[in-house]
């Protein structure tokens, strides 16, 4: 179940995006702080053009799903998410709450934000993220990819998409 973030999910979003394991598949890995973030939350829920969901499974939140805007009259979007990693593995739940937020977050953007396409970048060292992807049609366009440094190293970045079917 995907559900709109609310004040009371801020802190608990921000302890999931640092865990150490989100932050080493993340573009940007310094470690959060609450000032930073507390600053992120203003500006991006406020912004219509942004949507922070919270992501349930068996009950329990634990994720959290973004999507921007890309462009209003063509009704794309990028999208992003991360994981209660601790909690999952915990109950031995990641791939299965995983599989399930990647379904949901799918229809969400074509069912509820009406998309044409969504699309999101991932480090292309990170193949089980890319292999989730493609599992649910995500296709990589090769023209939307770049290099980026992250400390000090460059690393490739894959765009992968999936248009409405």
């Amino acid at each position: 179940m995907l559900r709109v973030a609310t004040e009371d999910d801020v802190e608990t979003i921000r302890r999931w995006r640092n865990h150490p394991r989100t932050r080493d598949a993340s573009i940007f890995r310094a470690e959060i702080t609450p000032q930073m973030h507390s600053e992120w939350w203003t500006r991006r829920s406020a912004d219509p053009t942004y949507h922070i969901l919270i992501f349930s499974y068996r009950d329990r939140p634990c994720g959290v799903v973004l999507f921007q805007d890309h462009d209003a009259d063509a009704r794309t979007s990028e999208w992003g998410f991360f994981l209660d990693v601790d909690g999952l593995t915990e109950r031995n739940e990641l791939l299965p709450a995983w599989m399930e937020m990647e379904k949901e977050a799918v229809a969400y953007g074509f069912e509820e934000l009406k998309l044409t396409s969504m699309g999101g970048r991932t480090l292309a060292w990170n193949a089980s993220v890319l292999a989730l992807h493609k599992r649910f049609g995500f296709q990589q366009v090769p023209e939307k990819g770049y290099t980026t440094e992250i400390n000090g190293k460059d690393e490739a970045v894959v765009w992968t998409e999936l248009r409405q079917p």
